[in-house]
């Protein structure tokens, strides 16, 4: 235990030390503007953190506003932009102290300060940051025990390293840094360095301070998205992000990336609009319209499903184009059945989209929305800017700006995409050619992909018709099974399973593998599935069960070969007979918790040896007991032995609580490789509450061979206590006793079987020919009566196949 404690003492000294040096390398960049940004994502990595945030002093000095944060949106935990400093929040708190405050999820739902209950349950810490007119760093996890103590180590390091120099120093008047500039919103006027007027061509000697001069300089189609940012009515606090194109003296414009974020200004002081200026020409060749339309081919070319067309399209258009919504839909009929929406939650869009959101996405219908129908009809993209009057369930995809893409498949549209932009966004020439292109190629993968799913679902359906239905309610004993396609290819699998209700109260278990995944080994398995139905409900012991099915699949000369395992269970007595036929054994769990792999000797596969022995290996089950039958595809995995997976089989089902067979499946199958078809079939054996009394006589062919069934069966009722309706049961006994002695030959036993007020009288004999009821008897006839008076005195009759020939029966209901 020593040893264990100090290993993980030293794992988490070495993730501080990692932490460290990270922030290390990060503080060497002193004049990057991404410093503080890139020091907060190592909160997220080393602590642990959902979401990382800096606050610090706004210029009115009564306010700790939001400059730089990290991880998950900020709106998740209801935390605002701003707190007063006198206030009593976590972070007024942790900066006006100089020391660490923490709460939990009942103290932050209870805390006067919370704008709204969070819908999730998170842990907060407030730090302290020293220098720079101080401030605060507030983290947020949403792990149940929240930050521990390396965690909070880790978190001071970042306090310490966002410390040196924070974003609002930009706004304050002080010394830029490389690239950066400082935008007052409410006069225009904007503090810039040199580097970045080199950038736009101008002599700072020259340059006069207002930010009109520099939007002269851009490209005019640049000119929108650039207004959209630096204008104070399209901004909220946080980061924005946009590429444009400067006019140079000679040559092609130049492309820069302008990196931006609104800081609030406080009472009577100007939001100010903070960043850095870049060249981008070095930096677009990797993302060229052409790259972008090639790395779209390649993920489609592996794209299988539906869904991986409609993620393809999400990676390759939406972080490029800084949209804020795509949404991708095949075409059904006259419904835009949606596959992939990014982002998925479903209250970022439209009402109409909400309202038909019968699962895991809508399928709206299109002539709710008639733009979008003509669009379709039309086969070309269609861009709407920002204020295009267009319905409302559109409208509100992208209010900044609409593109719709038909998703061309030869002669047909296969579905559409819609890409929507909250702030307003302009369409420049690239960016059409580009959005036209990557709708070629998806539609072409739709169709593509939809031919997958569809005949993935038709394999599915068949396999699932291959297999029960449903599992039989057993007395005495729970059942549960579950079957896990192999995710590789479409082939189908040959696993199987069945639970087979028996007489007298016996069930048999039954699991196999085909070899191979083809429909050849899929129609072979419910050959043997039937057949070993029907020999098992003829009434042959395993051992014979298992032989016929093994001469039967040798006398089809099918170039496949089976394994299965069948277990007989004594519902009454909590015992069982197993057969492996090449087969992986039982697994047993006892009451105890204890778990056992069956010592049960195994014979060779089926199809492989005509004249095979298979032994049958004795199980006993203490009530509560659990037996586990299983496919190698559930404990082999490449580079691993079966042997190993087996007694990690065993472990698992130990520590398994018995009392919800389901959930212990379900657990089970959790680590599944899904390489190969699986197979689990789980049976917990209770115990009969309320066990049968049985006798058996064998008849004899003598004179009195009625008598003595007659006297035997009456001796029998009376040991049982039975004294209603002896005659009626001496009738019964008298009739199918005559019938087996006179119509057929060899051996004849009689069953007595008696459960609460219910007898059961069987009579079997060696002839498979069942008796036939007449339809009518004349005065004059001499036989025939037998089964119309048995029929008449017995609640039912019947009779059904046994080893060799037939077993008629009859219950009666005494004492009625």
């Amino acid at each position: 235990m020593a040893n264990v404690v100090s290993e993980g003492a030293q794992e988490r000294g070495t993730r501080t030390l990692r932490a460290e040096g990270a922030l290390k390398a990060i503080a060497v960049d002193q004049g990057s503007p991404e410093r503080v940004h890139r020091a907060l994502e190592q909160a997220l990595v080393f602590a642990g953190a959902a979401f990382v945030a800096v606050y610090t002093p706004g210029q009115d000095g009564e306010l700790l506003c939001l400059v730089e944060s990290a991880g998950v949106p900020r709106t998740l935990y209801g935390l605002r932009d701003s707190y007063p400093r006198a206030g009593r929040s976590p972070v007024a708190e942790a900066h006006r102290a100089g020391r660490p405050v923490s709460m939990g999820p009942a103290e932050l739902a209870e805390h006067a300060q919370a704008r709204r209950v969070p819908s999730r349950d998170f842990h907060l810490v407030a730090l302290p940051v020293h220098g720079n007119g101080g401030g605060c760093l507030l983290a947020v996890s949403e792990r149940p025990a929240g930050f521990d103590t390396d965690d909070r180590k880790c978190l001071e390091l970042i306090s310490e390293a966002v410390a040196v120099t924070a974003p609002a120093a930009l706004a304050e008047g002080g010394e830029l840094p490389p690239g950066a500039f400082s935008l007052a919103m409410d006069t225009g006027r904007v503090r810039v360095g040199d580097e970045l007027l080199d950038l736009f061509g101008l002599d700072p000697v020259e340059f006069d301070g207002r930010v009109e001069t520099l939007l002269g300089m851009t490209v005019p189609e640049d000119l929108p998205s650039l207004m959209s940012v630096v204008e104070a009515d399209h901004m909220s606090i946080g980061d924005r992000e946009l590429e444009f194109r400067v006019l140079q003296p000679t040559g092609p414009p130049k492309w820069l990336r302008l990196s931006g974020r609104l800081l609030p200004g406080g009472e009577g002081h100007p939001a100010r609009l903070v960043g850095t200026v870049a060249d981008a020409s070095t930096l677009r060749s990797d993302v060229t319209d052409v790259a972008r339309v090639q790395r779209l081919a390649t993920a489609l070319a592996t794209a299988v499903t539906v869904r991986d067309v409609g993620n393809a399209v999400v990676a390759a258009l939406r972080r490029p184009l800084r949209a804020d919504r795509i949404a991708l839909a095949e075409l059904e009929s006259d419904r835009l059945v949606v596959t992939v929406l990014d982002p998925p939650e479903p209250e970022v869009w439209p009402e109409l989209w909400r309202t038909e959101w019968r699962g895991e996405w809508p399928d709206a219908p299109v002539r709710a929305m008639p733009t979008l129908a003509a669009a379709l009809r039309e086969g070309r993209a269609r861009i709407w800017p920002a204020g295009s009057p267009l319905e409302r369930s559109l409208a509100e995809v992208g209010p900044g700006g609409l593109a719709v893409l038909p998703l061309p498949a030869g002669n047909r549209m296969a579905g559409a995409c819609l890409i929507g932009w909250d702030t307003p966004h302009d369409f420049g020439t690239d960016e059409r050619a580009l959005l036209t292109a990557c709708a070629g190629l998806a539609g072409q993968a739709l169709v593509r992909a939809r031919a997958f799913d569809a005949e993935h679902e038709l394999v599915g359906m068949l396999q699932r018709q291959l297999l029960p239905r449903r599992l039989p309610r057993l007395p005495g004993a729970v059942a549960v099974a579950r079957y896990l396609p192999s995710t590789a290819g479409l082939e189908l699998g040959g696993d199987w399973y069945d639970v087979i209700p028996l007489p007298d109260n016996h069930v048999a278990l039954i699991i196999g593998d085909v070899q191979g995944h083809s429909a050849g080994a899929a129609t072979l398995m419910g050959q043997m599935r039937t057949a070993l139905r029907a020999y098992a409900v003829e009434g042959h012991p395993p051992d014979v069960v298992v032989a016929h099915a093994n001469r039967l699949l040798m006398d089809m000369e099918s170039d496949l070969f089976a394994t299965c395992a069948y277990v007989d269970v004594d519902l009454e007595e909590g015992s069982a007979w197993c057969v492996r036929a090449g087969h992986l054994p039982p697994v047993l769990r006892y009451p105890d918790g204890g778990t056992e792999i069956a010592e049960a000797e195994g014979g060779p596969p089926l199809g492989v040896i005509t004249r095979a022995d298979f032994p049958m290996s004795p199980l006993r089950l203490p009530p509560g007991t659990v037996i586990a039958l299983v496919t190698d595809g559930l404990v082999e995995t490449p580079g691993t032995d079966i042997d190993e997976g087996m007694d990690r089989l065993a472990g698992r089902l130990a520590e398994a609580a018995p009392a919800d067979l389901g959930l212990v499946a379900d657990a089970l199958l959790g680590n599944a490789s899904r390489s190969d078809d699986v197979a689990l079939l789980l049976l917990r054996y209770d115990g009969m509450d309320l066990r049968p009394l049985r006798e058996s006589w064998t008849v004899w062919r003598v004179p009195q061979a009625v008598g003595h069934a007659r006297r035997f069966a009456r001796r029998t009722l009376r040991s049982w206590g039975v004294t209603d309706d002896i005659d009626a049961v001496l009738l019964v006994v008298s009739e199918l006793v005559t019938n087996a002695l006179v119509h057929t030959d060899g051996r004849v036993r009689m069953d007595l079987t008696l459960i609460n007020n219910r007898l059961r009288v069987a009579i079997a004999d060696a002839s498979p020919r069942s008796p036939v009821r007449p339809a009518s008897i004349g005065w004059e006839a001499t036989g025939g009566r037998g089964i119309l008076l048995v029929e008449a005195v017995s609640a039912t009759w019947g009779t059904l196949p046994v080893s060799g020939g037939k077993q008629v029966w009859a219950e009666l209901v005494l004492g009625r």
